[in-house]
């Protein structure tokens, strides 16, 4: 009978050990998460003012520095750093749906994580219009993936947690990155792990207010929509943003599945030749704006959702450009800040139709909206929109107009650009597989 005991103790005991050992793996993993999160954004900062620096000089230093940074990033991306392309999110996407070990390591793993932090900071460098956010998504993903390697048992949830927590990180937004992991990483919600993922995003969330304090990626903008007639801009900003966005993903998914013809066969064969032009049309459309649509577009746009002000007529357009251009040259980077900040272009625009009409909760309509079109994740848009402005007053409209830039952004793009990109990974790494 004390044999039994003891044995049940003993069993008792493995159990709740693995427990608290795999709770510790996700506490872990989330701090460091937030801790990647803060160097990226500080290294990016940094790396889109020696930029600025350099055209501040010389505004025609681009036309060089542009397309031969581009080609420079994606060799040495094709070279020594492949699978971390783009904005990483697809990666973890189609690592969470694989089961072999190797094939999720080539899409999500330390050294996957340091090429994705060192050629997005080396596209900002030469003034990709790119942002950091889907990066750290990847970067996540991957050390989640290399912390739960050192446990002997198969931990569920690591990669899903790892890309929450990144966003949650990324943008100071614990909820949306909650929420995030919910709508489109997982397309569902993982019981058994759901604790263990929210205390990652935790974790992650935690750190980066230790690291940088407490603050709102957009500034507070309190700002709101006072007429009826102004509620007008909600399904125009929608109808508008939505099919934009979903324009925006039919282009990029239908480049990275390869252009028929002699032209596509030639992108194939020379993939820096099209970096290189890439990035000459980047630098284009930078010196037709005044130099406002490289980088992330974060400053442009803070500043005048703060000082309620209008931006260029051309800015949503070129913006727009300048990131589908980025974004199909192959360099690694992400399209969430450029998303919104094309966004708050359109929004921009649409107010100039309501007169007297403030600007800035127009500009977050068009935010929202746009984005919601592009990732066709619309709870996703609307929650990460009002973490960012913390603009609760704004909740409905913003709500409303992310779910009719959705369905309109279904009319021209069926599938969502992450899902739709991933099934390339998935395809590479069956083949690879086999």
């Amino acid at each position: 009978m004390q044999l039994i005991r003891s044995s049940r103790h003993l069993r008792l005991l493995k159990v709740t050990s693995a427990r608290w050992r795999r709770r510790f793996l996700f506490l872990a993993g989330g701090v460091m998460v937030g801790g990647a999160a803060v160097l990226l954004a500080y290294l990016a900062d940094q790396v889109q003012h020696l930029f600025a620096l350099l055209i501040g000089h010389w505004r025609y230093a681009s036309l060089a520095v542009t397309p031969l940074g581009f080609m420079l990033t994606v060799f040495l991306t094709n070279r020594y750093f492949p699978n971390s392309q783009g904005s990483g999110i697809p990666q973890a996407i189609a690592a969470r749906q694989l089961t072999d070990y190797a094939a999720r390591k080539r899409l999500v793993s330390m050294r996957v994580a340091v090429g994705k932090i060192l050629l997005t900071l080396l596209g900002l460098l030469c003034g990709a219009s790119s942002g950091r956010e889907g990066p750290t998504v990847q970067v996540g993903a991957s050390i989640m993936f290399t912390v739960g390697g050192m446990s002997p048992r198969r931990q569920p949830g690591l990669v899903l947690a790892g890309a929450a927590a990144g966003v949650a990180a990324a943008f100071n937004t614990p909820l949306a990155g909650i929420v995030f992991g919910i709508e489109e990483m997982s397309r569902s919600f993982e019981t058994r792990a759901s604790g263990l993922i929210i205390s990652a995003v935790i974790a992650g969330g935690l750190t980066t207010l230790a690291l940088v304090g407490d603050y709102t990626y957009f500034g507070r903008t309190q700002t709101m929509l006072q007429h009826g007639t102004d509620w007008l801009a909600v399904p125009i900003c929608g109808v508008i943003g939505g099919l934009a966005g979903g324009l925006f993903s039919r282009f990029v998914i239908a480049m990275a599945r390869g252009i028929p013809g002699i032209v596509g066969g030639a992108f194939k064969k020379q993939p820096l030749l099209l970096a290189g032009l890439c990035g000459l049309g980047v630098a284009l459309c930078g010196i037709v704006s005044s130099d406002m649509v490289y980088g992330t577009g974060y400053q442009q746009v803070k500043a005048a959702l703060e000082s309620g002000s209008a931006l260029p007529h051309s800015f949503g357009i070129l913006k727009l450009l300048a990131t589908a251009l980025t974004a199909v040259s192959g360099i690694p980077g992400g399209i969430f800040a450029p998303s919104l900040a094309v966004g708050a272009g359109i929004g921009s625009e649409v107010a100039q139709l309501f007169h007297g009409a403030p600007i800035a909760p127009i500009m977050i309509l068009g935010m929202v909206a746009y984005f919601a079109g592009v990732v066709q994740a619309p709870i996703t848009a609307f929650v990460i929109v009002t973490e960012m402005t913390d603009n609760h007053a704004m909740v409905v409209p913003v709500m409303t107009a992310s779910i009719i830039a959705y369905a309109c952004s279904r009319l021209v793009c069926p599938e969502g650009i992450y899902h739709a990109l991933a099934k390339g990974f998935l395809r590479s790494a069956h083949v690879t597989t086999k």
